[in-house]
């Protein structure tokens, strides 16, 4: 999502410089039409593939552990079924549900080396990835408005924040993100690849495919880039108005206990949103070089793992609640054990 915004100009230059040499392939070969994609990302440092799947898997086990402990945690303790909870277990199944679109696939490339993948499993990796990142920026802007009703409007918060309301906030925030992958992807897919099948990178990621595509792509540049201004743009404003009010409503606070407290009950989410953001405009607004290419893949792999793997233990650490939550489950298993 954030990487459309930034580099669709660029994909469109890089586009049509080669869409007349691609035409003019394909009407002297049969065969145009593509059923498969090899993904070459990070394929010239052979030395890095081991390193790499280590990384990949521990991250990917740890990802997994966290998140599903944080869910069940949630699911079981009581005093956690309210929509801040909601939110978080709907964002650590997310997690969950984005890195096993592509890591699993990336773990078999770097340990068989084989790097073919089909048709429509590149599609459906590109549709799972991109609709669960435009989710999470919708899901992450609907943590904050949360966060600001229950602290500008503490007495008020059950009756604003019902189940009804945050059960439709979370179901609206996977209708909007998927569908708007979905059509992004179905418009990708439909285009003519002309035989061209190697992606530059190690995932199906939407420029990546557009890149090889030889035909107009200015109407998905558009949509690409209208659709990540939708969901990258606004709930990153709705962010930052949320904030402005929770901390002019702090500021306000009297006793420094109060101040605290209100701060640690959103410290968490900001945390996670200036991670989620500030990593990938730190990656994406950095200044391209050919010489830094397998740098900047391994920080943008860094990116899509580290992320999923910090949320739950940035909401572990710095949560009372639910640190209160995780003894108590524990407690109470390991007394069953020992009866």
């Amino acid at each position: 999502t954030i990487i459309s915004i930034l580099d669709s100009v660029s994909i469109l230059k890089i586009h049509y410089s080669r869409v007349p040499y691609y035409t003019s392939q394909c009407m002297w070969h049969r065969m145009c039409s593509v059923t498969e994609f090899f993904l070459v990302g990070l394929s010239k440092y052979p030395e890095l593939q081991l390193l790499l799947f280590m990384f990949c898997l521990i991250t990917y086990m740890i990802i997994l552990l966290g998140n599903s402990l944080l869910i069940v945690i949630i699911i079981l303790d009581s005093r956690l079924h309210t929509p801040m909870y909601f939110f978080l277990g709907n964002l650590s199944f997310l997690d969950i549900c984005y890195t096993s679109s592509f890591i699993p696939p990336m773990l078999t490339i770097f340990k068989s080396g084989r790097k073919s993948i089909s048709f429509i499993g590149c599609a459906l990796q590109m549709v799972v990835s991109l609709g669960l990142g435009s989710t999470e920026c919708v899901l992450l802007a609907m943590m904050a408005y949360d966060r600001y009703v229950a602290i500008c409007n503490p007495l008020r918060y059950p009756i604003i924040m019902h189940r009804v309301l945050y059960v439709h906030m979370a179901a609206w925030s996977w209708i909007i993100g998927c569908l708007t992958s979905l059509v992004q992807t179905v418009m990708t897919m439909m285009l003519p690849f002309c035989g061209n099948n190697v992606i530059d990178h190690f995932t199906c990621e939407i420029l990546a495919i557009l890149k090889l595509t030889c035909a107009d792509i200015s109407m998905n540049v558009l949509i690409l880039t209208v659709a990540s201004t939708v969901l990258l743009v606004i709930p990153l404003l709705l962010i930052f108005i949320s904030y402005v009010f929770i901390l002019s409503s702090i500021l306000r606070i009297n006793s420094a206990e109060g101040k605290k407290k209100a701060f640690s009950t959103c410290s968490a989410h900001l945390t996670v949103v200036i991670l989620f953001y500030g990593s990938a405009l730190f990656m994406y607004m950095k200044p391209k070089s050919k010489d830094t290419k397998a740098s900047d893949e391994i920080i943008v792999l860094s990116y899509g793992v580290v992320t999923p793997m910090l949320n739950p233990i940035i909401y572990s650490l710095r949560n009372k609640e639910v640190k209160e939550a995780v003894k108590k489950v524990l407690s109470r298993h390991l007394h069953l054990w020992k009866i």
